[in-house]
């Protein structure tokens, strides 16, 4: 929640979730640079969280583990960017609000930080002012902010080809007890990007008629993230975390994303909190949470 003595006047809250790359393919590039993707993509009940109200002025406040590497320069902050982006596409109704940010994952960590917020940016303002946008138009306007945005907007279990922007709700995906993982060196995707060798892999293809978590787990282990070997070469640090996560008995690790987040799925959300505590006692400078996914049928 917000800082204490602020909670109880705020009147619209949403949570902006660690969005998870279970699986991210590298299928192609396009003319103007854009990599295309398939991803099998995942959010967790952990993440950030956003605070709205109405106010005299715009007002944008922060709090959290994570606060010190945020700025309120609406130049680069994509909250503030979602807030004039909303404004001007729906005019009249927008009066000026207090947004508070509570800053519990690392920026630029592979899982989608910047982007949930942006995502919970708009579905919040959009309560908060009682309007909505078309469908296309959210879309399009969520595109603008980023790649990862539109399936921010959803937060829950998808698919997600070309860019990010083509997008197919996977309901059958269950749930998995997670532990995130991040050394706390920052990957520039960028950098991760030219590193890759080959950029028109295989696409993400999973076999019809995947029942429970077994199946889902033997699928996602023969999926792969193929922005993992040159991250891994840019921040040793992802493979020793990953091997830590191995170690403490996860029955899969992986990196998210552009990294450096790596998580491993545990058996039970018990065995996941032993190993995140076990893992912090270890390392306490490099972050750990243990967290649930939502399912698609959530």
């Amino acid at each position: 929640m917000p800082e204490e003595g602020l909670a109880g006047a705020f009147s619209v809250i949403e949570e902006a979730r660690a969005k998870i790359n279970l699986a991210l393919h590298v299928t192609g590039q396009r003319p103007d640079g854009y990599h295309l993707l398939d991803m099998l993509v995942t959010f967790t009940g952990h993440g950030d969280r956003l605070s709205f109200a109405p106010s005299q002025t715009d007002v944008f406040t922060l709090s959290g583990r994570f606060a010190g590497t945020l700025t309120g320069d609406s130049g680069t902050n994509l909250v503030l960017k979602a807030r004039d982006l909303l404004r001007e596409a729906i005019g009249a109704p927008a009066f000026p609000v207090h947004i508070h940010l509570e800053k519990n994952l690392p920026i630029a960590s592979g899982i989608g930080g910047g982007s949930a917020d942006a995502a919970a940016a708009l579905r919040g303002l959009m309560r908060l002012w009682g309007t909505t946008l078309p469908e296309e138009a959210l879309a399009a306007l969520a595109l603008k902010l980023g790649a990862d945005v539109p399936m921010c907007i959803e937060s829950r279990p998808l698919i997600a080809r070309g860019i990010g922007e083509k997008i197919e709700l996977v309901p059958d995906l269950p749930a998995f007890a997670m532990v995130l993982a991040n050394p706390l060196k920052g990957v520039s995707t960028p950098d991760v990007f030219r590193r890759l060798a080959t950029k028109d892999n295989p696409a993400l293809s999973l076999a019809p008629g995947l029942l429970g978590a077994a199946d889902w787990l033997t699928a996602i282990g023969a999926a792969r993230n193929d922005l993992e070997p040159p991250a891994r070469e840019l921040v040793p640090e992802i493979t020793a975390i990953s091997a830590m996560l191995q170690a403490s008995g996860a029955l899969l690790t992986r990196m998210s994303g552009s990294g450096a987040t790596c998580f491993g799925i545990f058996a039970t959300m018990t065995t996941a909190k032993d190993a995140a505590a076990a893992l912090h006692g270890e390392r306490p400078d490099w972050y750990f949470h243990a967290t649930e996914t939502i399912s698609g049928g959530m």
